[in-house]
């Protein structure tokens, strides 16, 4: 009995220390991720096949906790693709659901998983054509209640394998995180009648994450009823209301659309599998550079153009730049770089990774695109947006109580994680006054020297620790990876 005693506790701190080392990128990439791709809430209108729940789920397929996260605004379910492994390699017995929404079944992802070289540079430079918006008015009804009923699904599915089930989110996704918290589920009309327990979405997980981002903080500006109805103009331009979604169903700018995002995918291919090469004309830049540095010039936070779609990898070599003042007037701290072109014409743009960079940028381009899922999502629904800026932090006293159901906010008492980004969009304070707000209690941290999307991308696993040490701290050692049981003496 002794010396099992002591193969036992040579097993646990072989584990701690196995643990307190970063996963190899071999490791990584070893963890198992599958698409799956279940009924979700049936919306009436809506094509049965697209009544849809999808998650990528990483790691076992009966695990001791179950972890959901949902992407932010424009995002997909490949955006937590290294963060999800990090978790899971960290511990195994943890399992990580990446939401996908359901307008990501209206994407062309296979088109561009099958090109060859060509194709891509044909695709970089003109885009797949989008789906006209008269084929899609049906998603004129894709927003807050559809998302959370189809995340519900899969929350419920979760709790048929573990009783410890959190759910989170990035930038927006952290706003649905505390969105669903509040939620009433039930079919009663406000006031009607007490909501039962199972009704209440708190109740269903023990616990919510927010990753650089939280409710009442990366929504749009709060809106009027008249503007929910009939739209009026953002930070970001016109965002039409209710009325006019049958014309307007998905984002649809100069700065993204559909077309573009699957230029951008196309070049993430290009750019990882050849980056130094010279990147197609007349694709995403208007001069030349290398495949890399076309792609991360979009998102490099020294020259981004939004403050929401930044990270830290390197920077552009052989640049002519000038300033740029419009992140800024978006909410920056900073003003950006704009990138003119070529310094020395007869070069071309290149790019330069940092050493001190929170993300490695061969390490995002080859994770952009994969055979489950991808980073963007190419018809984010107009609907989602224009319901999350009236619900704000719950519709309790509002017009929109009948239909957008944040009613239980305040009664939220299950625990919040929040994670910042030093040079993101949210802090510490931010967590603090939604938790306020609720009967939760909150622990905060800050990612130092991370931009806005590094915090689910970055080399560093110290996110992937704090989500772990912390989920542990709720529901025991349970959750985490279990020694190899000692020989029968």
């Amino acid at each position: 009995m002794g010396l099992a005693a002591c193969l036992i506790c040579a097993g646990s701190a072989a584990a701690q220390a196995q643990a307190s080392v970063s996963p190899t990128e071999a490791a990584l990439d070893a963890v198992r991720a599958v698409r799956i791709v279940r009924p979700g809430e049936v919306v009436p209108g809506t094509p049965a096949d697209l009544n849809a729940s999808i998650t990528v789920r990483y790691g076992l397929a009966k695990p001791n906790a179950v972890l959901l996260l949902m992407p932010g605004f424009l995002g997909g379910a490949g955006s937590f693709d290294r963060l999800a492994r990090q978790i899971v390699a960290l511990d195994p017995g943890m399992a990580v659901w990446a939401v996908d929404r359901r307008s990501n079944l209206l994407e062309s992802g296979a088109a561009i998983a099958a090109a060859d070289p060509a194709e891509l540079v044909r695709i970089v430079q003109q885009g797949i054509p989008a789906r006209p918006a008269s084929s899609v008015t049906f998603m004129k009804d894709w927003g807050l209640d559809t998302t959370l009923r189809d995340w519900r699904e899969a929350v419920r599915e979760a709790r048929t394998l573990t009783p410890n089930v959190f759910i989170g989110g990035h930038s927006l996704g952290g706003t649905l995180t505390g969105l669903y918290a509040g939620y009433d589920f039930g079919n009663t009309p406000f006031g009607a009648a007490p909501t039962p327990d199972d009704q209440i979405g708190f109740k269903d997980v023990r616990g919510l994450i927010m990753l650089d981002g939280a409710p009442g903080n990366t929504t749009s500006d709060p809106i009027s009823w008249n503007q929910y109805q009939n739209g009026g103009v953002g930070r970001l331009g016109y965002v039409p209301g209710i009325n006019r979604l049958d014309e307007i169903p998905y984002v649809n700018s100069v700065i993204f659309n559909p077309t573009y995002a699957s230029r951008a995918v196309a070049q993430a291919r290009l750019a990882a599998t050849d980056p130094g090469a010279l990147a197609p004309a007349g694709g995403l830049v208007s001069y030349a550079a290398t495949n890399l540095a076309a792609g991360l010039s979009q998102l490099e936070r020294q020259y981004a153009l939004l403050p929401f779609l930044t990270l830290r990898t390197g920077q552009a070599t052989n640049a002519a730049v000038i300033s740029n003042p419009l992140p800024r007037l978006l909410g920056a701290a900073e003003n950006s770089q704009f990138v003119l072109g070529p310094a020395d014409r007869s070069r071309p743009v290149g790019w330069q990774t940092d050493a001190d960079a929170m993300t490695d940028p061969l390490d995002f381009v080859r994770r952009f695109s994969n055979p489950v899922s991808d980073y963007a999502e190419w018809y984010f629904p107009m609907r989602l947006s224009v319901d999350v800026g009236a619900a704000q932090l719950d519709t309790v006293g509002t017009p929109f109580a009948a239909t957008l159901r944040v009613w239980h906010t305040r009664a939220v008492s299950t625990p919040i994680l929040g994670i910042a980004a030093q040079n993101g969009i949210t802090t510490e304070n931010d967590y603090r006054r939604y938790a306020a707000f609720t009967r939760a209690t909150v622990t905060t941290h800050t990612l130092p020297g991370a931009s806005h999307l590094d915090i689910t991308v970055a080399k560093s696993d110290q996110v992937a620790r704090w989500t772990l040490d912390w989920m542990r701290g709720i529901t025991g050692p349970a959750t985490a990876a279990q020694p190899t049981p000692p020989p029968t003496l």
